[in-house]
């Protein structure tokens, strides 16, 4: 019986072993990323911006500039039970399968989803407050991509307690994260879960742990050095339980400022800078080059674009020459030629973005810039979710060409 139980013992872990050698994970070796085939992977996508992180320009909004803002003034104008409505509806239309069939048929091979550390707790955001909402939103768009062989890197773009300290990070104009324990053991507890919820999921491609910290606002003396010691906490949380996935570590200001960071502290990590409106020459990159040469790590830009066809194009050709994987920003804009898809203002809703400029300091003056056809917004702001759907969108046909992609048939 001993005898029997042995081979069982041994048939199981051979079996384990086969198991485990089949589950690919994309990974990394010296400068490169490496695929599941085993050769370098070139990242090559786009950023499903504005879905899970709403962003007021994205709305064509000015001063209600984040979710916490924007969803203020949605209140105001319909009411907070017709807000969540809206809020479901939006998740709901703006990134759907449609969505991701088109950017896979375009060419590309993975895409980054930001996403705000309140989608995994009980706090109210996007009209609910169920701590595992996160997870059955990310659960679906994965699964669709999984179908498509599209890779995914998940993005903390609004981290506990903020750690830009602007409107990115949706948080309170300060990066009180780096200054709060209570806030870093927060961030700490969510990446552990979401690092324990995917560590068996290939199609996750790894982890970007914090977007854009510390802006250049503020005391980036006292703050900058904070910031690896933090990374390196939430490194310790996501290999506790996950030892497959790459980390992905943004520089200081604006992900820019890699003088931060010393030798790296594991086998899988990769280095990612962010890049808007600067020359598109092999200059603006070189520093980041110089890095990897003196560290042997890879880098990659996990945010770029915002700019003309041309720009897009020429940016895009340095990175590739130099070895540098890119995630375009962003998937889908409200009437816009500076992203992969853009859909239509609906009637009466420039009514919507004339009151978020307007004073609404008091009650009185939300009271007097109120608009008197509240139903009129309302229908605005459904034809906006109508619009979003894609179905509705319209391809940027010379910015996808930009990116050396091509333009499916829809």
């Amino acid at each position: 019986m001993k005898k029997v139980l042995l081979l069982l013992a041994v048939l199981y872990a051979g079996i384990s072993n086969v198991s485990a050698q089949q589950t690919k994970f994309i990974s990394t070796k010296g400068k490169d990323v490496i695929g599941t085939d085993g050769k370098p992977f070139l990242i090559r996508g786009t950023n499903l911006g504005n879905w899970l992180v709403p962003e007021g320009y994205m709305f064509k909004f000015e001063d209600a500039s984040s979710h916490r803002l924007i969803n203020q003034a949605i209140s105001e104008l319909v009411g907070p039970e017709e807000a969540k409505l809206f809020w479901k509806k939006f998740l709901e239309n703006y990134i759907t399968r449609d969505d991701i069939h088109f950017l896979k048929a375009s060419g590309m091979n993975s895409i980054r989803i930001p996403f705000n550390y309140r989608m995994f707790t009980t706090e109210e955001y996007m009209g609910g407050n169920d701590p595992n909402r996160g997870f059955a939103l990310l659960d679906k768009v994965i699964g669709w991509c999984k179908q498509e062989k599209l890779y995914v890197l998940l993005d903390m773009h609004c981290a506990p307690g903020g750690q830009t300290g602007d409107n990115i990070d949706d948080g309170f104009g300060y990066p009180f994260l780096f200054k709060s324990a209570a806030s870093r053991a927060q961030a700490a507890q969510i990446w552990k879960r979401i690092a324990d919820h995917y560590k068996n999921e290939p199609t996750v491609m790894g982890y970007d742990l914090l977007n854009e910290p510390i802006a250049h606002y503020f005391d980036v003396n006292d703050l900058n050095p904070h910031l690896e010691p933090v990374y390196k906490e939430l490194t310790v949380a996501v290999r506790s339980v996950d030892k497959n996935h790459i980390i992905f570590l943004g520089g200081a200001q604006w992900d820019s400022n890699f003088k931060i960071f010393g030798k790296p502290f594991d086998p899988k990590l990769v280095y990612t800078f962010h890049k808007y409106w600067t020359d598109a020459s092999v200059k603006v990159v070189q520093e980041y080059i110089d890095f990897r040469d003196k560290y042997n790590v890879p880098i990659y830009v996990g945010e770029t674009g915002e700019n003309t066809d041309e720009w897009v194009r020429d940016f895009r050709l340095v990175c590739e020459k130099n070895n540098i994987g890119w995630h375009y920003w962003p998937y889908k804009k409200l009437d816009s030629s500076r992203g992969i898809m853009s859909f239509d203002k609906p009637d009466g809703y420039q009514e919507v973005i004339d009151y978020t400029q307007k004073p609404r300091t008091t009650f009185k003056n939300i009271r007097d810039t109120a608009p008197k056809d509240r139903e009129k917004i309302r229908q605005a702001l459904y034809a906006l979710l109508e619009n979003c759907k894609f179905a509705n969108c319209k391809p940027q046909k010379g910015y996808i060409e930009a990116l050396g992609l091509k333009v499916p048939a829809k």
